[in-house]
């Protein structure tokens, strides 16, 4: 079973109301997000999401005239504890893997957080990932 989840990237503009257009189109569609990420500059934005209907989310977004880019990242719990993370990343550190980027979420896993990495190379990261037998969540269960 893949540890690879879809997740959509939109660049959008940076001026108000540009969010709310894709939240409602995903609403008119009965589509949740699960999770986002938002990083922006002086002009444009990227808008990172986790949905499970990423398809359809896909090309409806891609309709409505917004560019969209799936790309391949990876989940993985985290214990919610001093060190948790350096943990994770040490050992990805070990295999030379280079995350590059990475933001966090719970889910009503006590104290667990879910770290979504996107990784330099993906394949050198699933190596690593199951090399060191971390805990990665697969996309069927990120949306139970």
């Amino acid at each position: 079973m893949s540890i690879t989840i879809h997740q959509l990237s939109l660049f959008l503009e940076n001026r108000s109301g540009a969010i709310n257009e894709i939240c409602q189109a995903l609403k008119n569609n009965n589509i949740s997000i699960r999770t986002l990420s938002l990083a922006d500059t002086e002009q444009f934005g990227i808008l990172r999401l986790l949905v499970k209907e990423w398809e359809a989310a896909r090309d409806i977004l891609s309709k409505a005239g917004f560019v969209v880019r799936e790309t391949s990242v990876t989940a993985l719990t985290v214990e919610d504890r001093p060190g948790g993370l350096a943990e994770i990343l040490d050992a990805l550190a070990k295999h030379g893997v280079n995350v590059e980027y990475m933001y966090a979420f719970t889910f009503g896993e006590g104290d667990k957080a879910i770290m979504v990495f996107r990784f330099a190379d993906h394949e050198k990261a699933v190596a690593a990932l199951k090399a060191e037998k971390l805990d990665t969540v697969k996309e069927m269960d990120l949306f139970k």
